[in-house]
């Protein structure tokens, strides 16, 4: 093991130790409050050329590494990143991070096309339907996103819900409503709800539907609970755990499998990351989702603790997967923004 993959190894045992409980009905919605203002700032990078350490291959099964890069933000709130869509292929983008926060910004590139830094940059505070920030963890821990028409949707656990909001970039006010997620309560772990909110293609048997996928409440099998929100498959679904890992976000090809985002930890391996994809034949009410991994990587590589992904088609055509880390607000953990390549798509 790298000395630098020893020493995030060790600062890595925070990533799961802390969990709060909390539960929410729907609640009536009065008229919207002012947005928060968005806080600017500054973002500096430094490039990461090479996925696995000490080595210049970009080749990863069916993934090619592009490259990446780690970040650092001028405010207090900078990081904590749970997931990321872009607005504009591979340039403007939105998400949330679990400290309660909207971020926003834009993905600048080197001569070669490879992610250099951001710009453009800020993050502002989630509000309830009153205006207020959400504070408190248990409220305000946000995980998931997704973007659609003209709505944003967005997955808490602890107080476990998942909201719809209007896609006001810079100026979000608080949520439109609720969705029924479909899972029973008792079945969501206290921090291991809804983790991932994406949407399926269209023209697929899913019809554009939300689909929503925990973390790690899992039944009485081992298997994790998702759920197909709406559409004409609406309905409660299952997704294979195997090897320890959770799954921290996932989006759809546009074929209609969904790629999935999974997340490893322990003391003595330390943190690992993998790219799943769940079948879309698999992927119907009652049915357990499952499909091959592509991508597996631990503390030889140059990872944190990645918990976004998105998918979208570069201008060459090409389909690119982008990874997001969240630093859990900690000096020794860092802020990782990757892309890969995937072929045959």
């Amino acid at each position: 093991m790298f000395p630098g993959a020893l020493a995030r190894s060790t600062a890595r045992a925070c990533v799961e130790i802390f969990a709060v409980a909390g539960m929410l009905s729907a609640l009536p919605f009065p008229a919207f409050a002012d947005p928060a203002p968005p806080e600017h700032m500054d973002v500096s990078c430094q490039p990461i050329r090479q996925f696995l350490i000490g080595s210049d291959e970009v080749r990863f099964g069916p993934l090619e590494f592009v490259g990446g890069m780690t970040m650092t933000g001028s405010g207090w709130a900078f990081g904590s990143f749970s997931s990321i869509r872009f607005l504009e292929p591979g340039a403007t983008f939105i998400g949330v991070t679990d400290t309660g926060y909207w971020y926003t910004g834009r993905v600048e590139r080197d001569a070669d096309g490879r992610p250099d830094c951001l710009g453009d940059f800020s993050m502002q505070a989630i509000v309830d339907r009153q205006g207020n920030a959400l504070g408190d963890k248990v409220l305000s821990d946000a995980e998931g996103i997704e973007v659609g028409n003209d709505t944003v949707t967005a997955s808490f656990e602890r107080d476990h819900r998942i909201s719809e909001f209007a896609l006001q970039p810079g100026a979000m006010s608080g949520p439109v409503h609720d969705l029924d997620f479909l899972v029973p309560r008792h079945e969501l772990r206290r921090n291991r709800g809804f983790e991932t909110i994406a949407r399926a293609p269209v023209d697929g048997p899913l019809a554009g539907a939300r689909v929503a996928i925990t973390e790690k409440s899992i039944d009485s099998g081992g298997n994790i609970f998702a759920a197909i929100l709406e559409g004409p498959l609406k309905g409660v679904f299952k997704v294979v755990r195997s090897e320890e890992f959770d799954i921290t976000d996932g989006a759809f090809l546009p074929g209609g499998d969904l790629l999935i985002l999974e997340r490893r930890f322990s003391f003595s391996a330390g943190v690992a990351m993998r790219l799943r994809r769940l079948e879309a034949a698999t992927i119907r009410p009652g049915a357990l989702a499952d499909g091959p991994v592509l991508l597996e990587a631990g503390m030889s590589y140059d990872i944190d603790n990645m918990e976004g992904l998105d998918v979208w088609r570069r201008g060459d055509g090409a389909l690119i997967v982008s990874l997001i880390s969240d630093d859990n607000g900690s000096i020794l953990q860092r802020n990782v923004y990757l892309e890969f390549r995937l072929g045959k798509e």
